[in-house]
């Protein structure tokens, strides 16, 4: 087995981070609430506006592992890196993918002058939150999330 590389996504990775996705989303026990698709993801990773940029752990070849990230602006702080997901894939887990993601996404947030980095974890998820504490990562408990879906955003315009 050839070591690990961790680089830039491309456009045909695709397919292996809409797999990866989807192998999260039933961990998180909510496959049935992804809706993104192979198109989407093309138009808002490739397309004229690009919204996210991620990297892939490719061992021997087959991608392993992905750090999907945006660009997020604090009013206090200015520019912030924000983590959407960091996924290896479960018969990857354990050879220090999520490790050399999570560190090349740190590295990114400073070359791109970021003031630091944002993410969110569920909070049954031991595994994840022994990881990131590692860092010694700072982790709220203050801030209540907060999400409209584009249904919802609908139905209350439409009725104003």
């Amino acid at each position: 087995m050839n070591q690990p590389i961790v680089r830039q996504g491309r456009i045909e990775d695709l397919p292996s981070v809409l797999a990866l996705i989807k192998e999260l989303a039933e961990y998180e026990r909510a496959l049935d609430q992804v809706i993104n698709t192979l198109p989407q993801l093309e138009t808002d990773g490739f397309g004229p506006e690009p919204v996210f940029g991620f990297f892939v752990a490719e061992q021997d070849h087959v991608i392993q592992g992905i750090a999907l990230y945006y660009w997020r602006y604090s009013t206090w702080t200015g520019k912030r890196l924000y983590l959407e997901d960091i996924v290896v894939t479960e018969r990857a887990r354990g050879r220090g993918l999520g490790k050399l993601l999570f560190d090349r996404t740190m590295q990114h947030a400073l070359d791109k002058n970021c003031s630091g980095m944002m993410w969110q974890v569920l909070d049954w998820n031991e595994p994840a939150i022994n990881f990131y504490k590692k860092y010694g990562t700072k982790m709220s408990q203050e801030w209540v999330n907060c999400t409209l879906e584009r249904a919802q955003i609908i139905d209350y315009l439409s009725k104003t």
